[in-house]
């Protein structure tokens, strides 16, 4: 099979591209010919070396899959050859990623893919949603008619947390840094979006929310001031974190606990696989009736692997601000 892998750690230029061998199902796993896979800013760490990750050489990056079933191993009872299926956590704690023709993939790791639903939407939203849905309805316990405030709005887990928010009957403020990711918001169902650049934040909060604060403050980049996100919260909220390795903010002890405010961090690939089953339910009745949709702001071949990852890590690490939305690869183009 063709792939794009990696012989050691390294920069984008590491990527090799060329024939690998097609894997064959162990027990309990199905091999899924690979329709569309997505990059993630994880999928550069690991590929750069800059996460302890166990990853056999040649290694394939890539956690984000949908495609066809075309071979079960033993002890499969979910999917049948010929099945549509999607799926994450591939490319993780020594499993082969999904930046090639075909995949091996346990059995509890993938999905159904609803008729109707692109692949290259269920790819570009497996592992950004499953993150968003976790952090609204496991961790913070997201209820209809709270208040939301997504921090980087305009990035891939934080629009999968607009759309996932506004569908649950919330009410949502996001946050962006230029016009046109603004409209984007707009567009996807926000209720009010800030341009952190030019604009005040905790006061939009203070006059959307007539001064209560919001229920749910979802942080989808690094956290830096907490005093301020402790200001923004009414009494009983829950702030959700699930990105910032390296992040040390101060932390405002007293007004967070006399608020009576809980905090609350992820990390999406640690989920048992059952819980995040969950998580695809959902997602696949709302990718169904068009309420949770990708904004894909790129597409490449598996030629363009490198590429696609330089990108990512541009707007990852190098905050240019030249993406909106997933990248997608199109291993089959």
């Amino acid at each position: 099979m063709k792939a794009a892998y990696i012989e050691s750690f390294g920069t984008p230029d590491a990527f090799r591209f060329g024939e690998l061998p097609t894997p064959t199902p162990q027990p309990g796993e199905v091999l899924v010919r690979v329709m569309a896979a997505s990059v993630n800013p994880v999928d550069t760490y690991i590929r750069a070396g800059k996460v302890a990750m166990n990853a056999p050489m040649p290694y394939i990056p890539g956690c984000d899959l949908a495609g066809t079933v075309v071979a079960v191993g033993l002890g499969c009872t979910q999917y049948g050859i010929g099945d549509r299926v999607w799926g994450s956590n591939q490319g993780l704690l020594g499993r082969q990623g999904t930046t090639a023709e075909f995949a091996s993939v346990g059995e509890q790791w993938l999905y159904p893919l609803p008729d109707g639903v692109e692949f290259s939407t269920a790819a570009a939203l497996a592992l950004v949603g499953i993150t968003a849905h976790l952090g609204l309805f496991w961790r913070a316990n997201l209820q209809p008619g709270e208040t939301v405030l997504v921090n980087g709005g305009s990035g891939a887990v934080g629009l999968a947390v607009v759309q996932m928010a506004q569908a649950h009957g919330a009410k949502v403020i996001a946050t962006a840094g230029h016009a046109a990711k603004a409209e984007l918001l707009t567009r996807l169902g926000a209720d009010a979006v800030v341009n952190y650049k030019t604009e005040d934040l905790a006061g939009s909060v203070e006059n959307f929310t007539a001064g209560r604060g919001v229920d749910v403050l979802y942080d989808t980049v690094p956290p830096t001031d907490f005093d301020r996100s402790v200001e923004m919260m009414a009494p009983f909220g829950r702030i959700v974190v699930m990105a910032g390795r390296a992040a040390r903010p101060t932390f405002p002890n007293g007004p967070f606990y006399t608020k009576n405010l809980s905090l609350f961090g992820f990390v999406m690939f640690a989920i048992p696989a059952e819980r995040q089953r969950q998580c695809a339910v959902d997602m696949n009745r709302w990718m169904s009736s068009g309420e949770l949709k990708p904004f894909i702001g790129k597409s490449f071949g598996l030629g363009g692997a490198a590429d696609a990852h330089r990108l990512q890590e541009e707007n990852t690490a190098g905050s240019t601000g030249t993406l909106t939305g997933k990248i997608v690869i199109l291993p089959q183009s």
